[in-house]
């Protein structure tokens, strides 16, 4: 018996503006998306290009988002962390910790963080 693993879905409290934070910040592209769930929802797939796994965007007019701090993150590779991050900041994203670069020099395990506009975690770790 064959499993795979699908989609993670997060929930959101503004939709278009999340698309365009994951679009502008990691190139997600939207894969599918549907206006009126049967559960009422809109529904949001992105993917990124060369991946099977989706994130599933939810949002729902009458749900607020709101959550531990910490309590789950998303993780993107990529294989030049410093030139992404750079280009990050240059586009306007916040990385922390704030002395990213200090820290790639002393450290093995290169890792930044972005977050998102409801609060979610995006780990960047180079592969």
């Amino acid at each position: 018996m064959s499993v795979k693993f699908l989609h993670t879905r997060i929930r959101v409290s503004d939709m278009e503006k999340s698309i365009d934070w994951y679009q502008r910040s990691c190139g997600f592209e939207v894969f599918k998306r549907n206006d009126k769930s049967p559960a009422g929802n809109q529904i949001v797939h992105l993917k990124l290009p060369g991946n099977a796994h989706m994130l599933e965007l939810c949002y729902s007019p009458d749900f607020e988002v709101k959550f531990p701090e910490d309590l789950m993150h998303t993780c993107i590779g990529v294989d030049d962390i410093i030139a992404y991050c750079q280009k990050l900041e240059y586009d306007g994203f916040e990385i922390w910790p704030g002395n990213w670069r200090d820290k790639f020099t002393n450290d093995d395990k290169k890792m930044a963080f972005l977050t998102d506009p409801d609060g979610y975690e995006l780990e960047i770790l180079e592969n």
